[in-house]
């Protein structure tokens, strides 16, 4: 009986992270090509799951990078509590502030990137 009940229990851990699994993944963007851009704040969303910032982008390059200039883009970044453990807060980034992301492009094109590093206008670079 004792085993059929860790057999159960551990058979429930196992379905229960397959969406936390399903979640966290980053194949819509292509992160084996890190693009860069460089952009002016337009609005930060500091929300859970994830916080998004989006941008106007004066400077694409690198990954994917072929248009997107002038356009709206949106970063994707990692949770709030995530980011406060990388010295982020609410207000490090604001609408008029310039900063440069890296990270992986959606694939598809889309103007979005799932952003690894942040470099403020400080020159102070942050994990995202």
């Amino acid at each position: 009986m004792r085993k059929l009940s860790v057999g159960v229990v551990a058979g429930l851990w196992l379905l229960a992270a397959i969406p936390l699994l399903a979640h966290h993944s980053v194949s819509m963007y292509d992160m084996a090509n890190p693009t860069t851009v460089v952009g002016v704040v337009q609005k930060v969303e500091w929300t859970n799951p994830h916080a998004y910032i989006y941008i106007k982008a004066t400077t694409v390059t690198g990954g994917a990078a072929k248009t997107g200039v002038g356009d709206q883009w949106a970063i994707e970044i990692d949770s709030p509590n995530f980011l406060k453990h990388n010295g982020w807060t609410s207000t490090t980034l604001k609408a008029g502030d310039t900063a440069t992301f890296t990270g992986g492009r959606a694939k598809d094109g889309a103007r979005t990137m799932r952003c690894t590093t942040v470099k403020l206008a400080s020159g102070l670079v942050l994990r995202s």
